[in-house]
């Protein structure tokens, strides 16, 4: 079961002015579920997008690459799961390319308008017989009010849909932002860590819109682990359709900082709800690093303890063996750390004093902690004051169950 996630509120989720949804089923992998999803973008819409890093990135994503490039107005997105179509060489990218031109013909637009993302098994041939013949089913369930059946489209082993809705004043206008997000298993920060895709509806240039979305996804996506594993499709899409009237025009705006808060709220909130939904979690886990000189530094000791498989099924254990948490500091790669000044904590129990055990440490405390579903682990490593934030869940012997049987 997820951790403290709740069932997905239809209600809650606001329409993006210059947004349709609509959800077709191609049956990819299974039958008599929604695994094709177009979403289209009112003309002019700002898109931004943050990929994978992966050597190996799908198809979808080279394209999705080359059309936002392209520097012409993207139009709409189309996503099916089922199928990852990565590591599928030269068919696969003509197969990512004639999506895109099927759904261009059918709404009247360039195939270069196009962005296209896939998620699924990694190294079959995608099923395009299959997801051609659809889009027209998609195209006449397009809907403004389509993000709760989008969210569920776009699901493979997840075991409940991930969205996120909020309004808020800004300059005297009232902001819409609706997101969704998909992951539950090959997480690992090295974006963007799953598929994300967040709409709203104010103004912004395509330029700054993309470096926010870099920053916020730093702040976000880039900061969750599940496995340790980078997808080769890791998607994360901004789209802003300028609807509202207010246009942000610069960094220095009060409006920016105001936008920039709600777009990190957002993202924020769909990536904790991926973790929350880890295969097999039974634990949420937040991690926080302070003290440190720089931010990589900092990332590098959250990382190797967020992705460290012994602290991971230590506390699946409820087990205190917090000595794991001290070891993956001290291999996380800050090469000159002073260890005798690095503090740990568990929730409100202080473990570790001045690198080593703390006297008034008792073993019942860290098990009382740990025994929770949300836990709170906090590092203090004494060399400066940069801190970063990451999430993530426990081990348990159901991750291994779920991916032993993926494709079955």
């Amino acid at each position: 079961m997820p951790v403290n996630l709740l069932p997905l509120n239809a209600a809650a989720l606001h329409s993006i002015p210059g947004i349709q949804l609509g959800y077709a089923q191609a049956g990819i992998k299974k039958p008599d579920r929604k695994d094709v999803l177009l979403i289209t973008l009112s003309e002019n819409t700002s898109v931004a997008g943050v990929f994978t890093l992966n050597r190996f990135c799908a198809a979808p994503v080279q394209v999705c690459k080359e059309h936002l490039a392209s520097n012409t107005s993207i139009r709409a997105l189309v996503i099916n799961t089922g199928n990852a179509n990565a590591g599928t060489g030269e068919t696969g990218l003509q197969d990512a390319r004639k999506t895109c031109q099927e759904v261009a013909q059918m709404m009247g637009w360039q195939s270069q308008q196009i962005l296209p993302f896939s998620t699924g098994v990694i190294l079959e041939p995608l099923p395009i017989q299959k997801i051609l013949p659809v889009l027209p089913q998609a195209k006449s369930n397009l809907v403004d009010a389509g993000w709760f059946d989008a969210a569920h489209a776009i699901m493979t082993t997840d075991t409940l849909p991930k969205a996120y809705s909020i309004q808020k004043h800004i300059d005297g206008t009232l902001i819409s932002m609706t997101g969704m997000s998909k992951g539950a298993g090959m997480i690992h920060p090295n974006m963007a860590t799953m598929l994300g895709y967040i709409g709203t509806d104010v103004q912004i240039s395509p330029a700054l819109l993309q470096d926010l979305t870099k920053e916020v996804a730093d702040l976000s996506f880039n900061a969750i682990t599940i496995d340790g594993d980078t997808s080769t499709n890791d998607s994360f899409i901004v789209m802003a359709t300028g609807k509202s009237g207010l246009h942000i025009q610069n960094t220095q705006s009060t409006s920016y900082v105001e936008f920039k808060a709600m777009l990190l709220e957002t993202a924020q909130n769909l990536a904790q709800q991926i973790v929350r939904d880890g295969e097999g979690a039974t634990k949420f886990m937040t991690v926080h690093v302070k003290g440190g000189k720089t931010v990589d530094e900092c990332r590098l000791v959250g990382e190797a303890i967020s992705h460290s498989p012994l602290v991971k099924t230590a506390f699946f254990a409820s087990d205190p063996n917090l000595g794991r948490i001290l070891a993956a500091i001290g291999y996380a790669g800050i090469t000159d750390l002073d260890v005798s000044h690095v503090q740990l904590y568990l929730g409100d129990v202080w473990v570790a004093k001045n690198g080593g055990r703390n006297p008034d440490y008792l073993e019942a405390d860290g098990q009382r902690v740990m025994k929770e579903s949300e836990i709170l682990i906090t590092v203090e490593l004494g060399r400066g004051v940069i801190e970063r934030t990451m999430w993530t869940c426990d081990f348990s012997q159901e991750y291994v169950s779920i991916n032993a049987d993926y494709r079955s």
